[in-house]
């Protein structure tokens, strides 16, 4: 079949962002919005979707966006072509753990999105993944203290927790809701991620209850789609990995657990969201409820999208991980109760699993490639 083009995919999936946050954009229009470590997964749509507004929805009242990164993992090729836009966008290039520079900026609202999310990097680099969740927020959530000290107003602060904070929940407690507390080790080979999303979120509450700060988190659950490198080493890429190369899926375990999946705009029209309507001191699930998974299902249905769009000819194949400490800690189940963010936020995920998964398989065959660390 003919592959919809790159350009028509990713106008649809902005459009439906700006479609969603027609009420949220338009508090942001003519305010300083500070996203850092925009340069990731999330920032791909994050920063997008707020231009898009500003190009095709705005009126004379932009989004005034600025993005900071330290490009731990390399210039994204997406982000190159914005740096020459001038009147709505700026690119700093700071490592967040740092002290910020003096002449930071000017900020209303700041998305607290630097960290390192994929297993293979944060095992790899455990120490700089906890300072970006610790350090790294501390320094931005001192900045917002300051700005309410000297009278400057602050209208948001978003944190990008996860729903590895919960652990390995127990079978009574999935699906998993908010006040679940959670079931971690702090030991383990996930501890680095996992512990430092726990810790972040207990900063970001006392913050929001010392200093009256409007401090709120994100728990994202496996979210996916265009901007996840193929060499990131989350399930969806590693199997896209292999379609696109016409080799066979390698399942590294018995294919029995389970997750939900949520396609990437309604995850950033969620945590826009989260940002400008959530509570103080609050955090929000962000995910989808249904369909809950087997990685084994997963596979097989990226395998007959894969033969509709490119004439694939895999199969799923099983072996065994050379890394012993793969599946350590992995839980079995994830699937979260998105009922707080419906009811508080008016969330509502409408991209099907298929859908999501036919428009990343798209977006992949565009971008076989990506450089990792």
């Amino acid at each position: 079949m003919t592959l919809k083009p790159l350009d028509e995919l990713l106008t649809t999936d902005l459009d439906a962002i700006c479609g969603g946050l027609k009420e949220e954009f338009s508090m942001l229009a003519g305010k300083r919005l500070l996203i850092t470590g925009g340069a990731g997964f999330l920032g791909y749509y994050l920063v997008q979707s707020a231009l898009h507004w500003n190009d095709h929805f705005a009126g004379a009242a932009k989004i005034r966006l600025t993005v900071v990164d330290n490009y731990f993992r390399g210039v994204p090729g997406w982000l190159k072509p914005l740096s020459g836009r001038k009147h709505d966008l700026a690119l700093v290039q700071h490592d967040i753990v740092k002290p910020l520079p003096a002449e930071f900026g000017d900020f209303e609202s700041i998305i607290h999105a630097a960290g390192i999310a994929s297993p293979i990097i944060y095992r790899r680099h455990p120490i700089e993944t906890m300072d970006a969740n610790i350090d790294g927020l501390r320094h931005l959530l001192e900045y917002a203290k300051r700005r309410k000290q000297e009278g400057r107003p602050f209208d948001g602060f978003l944190f990008f927790s996860s729903s590895e904070i919960y652990g390995d929940p127990t079978p009574d407690r999935i699906p998993t809701s908010e006040d679940y507390r959670g079931n971690v080790s702090c030991t383990g080979p996930r501890a680095c991620y996992d512990e430092s999303k726990r810790y972040g979120e207990t900063l970001c509450v006392n913050f929001a209850r010392v200093h009256g700060l409007p401090i709120k988190s994100a728990r994202p659950f496996n979210n996916f789609g265009p901007g996840l490198k193929i060499s990131d080493g989350r399930v969806i890429p590693d199997f896209a990995r292999s379609v696109i190369a016409h080799q066979d899926i390698v399942m590294l375990s018995d294919g029995s657990p389970t997750r939900t999946f949520c396609y990437i705009t309604d995850a950033v029209t969620g945590y826009y969201k989260i940002l400008v309507r959530g509570g103080s001191g609050e955090a929000y699930n962000i995910g989808v409820e249904k369909p809950e998974i087997s990685m084994l299902e997963l596979a097989r249905l990226m395998t007959s999208l894969a033969k509709e769009l490119f004439g694939y000819k895999g199969k799923v194949v099983h072996q065994q991980s050379a890394d012993q400490q793969y599946l350590v800690d992995n839980p079995n189940r994830r699937c979260p109760v998105i009922e707080k963010a419906r009811s508080h936020l008016g969330y509502a995920p409408a991209v099907p699993l298929e859908e999501g998964l036919r428009r990343s398989l798209i977006w992949y065959h565009y971008h076989p490639q990506a450089e990792n660390l």
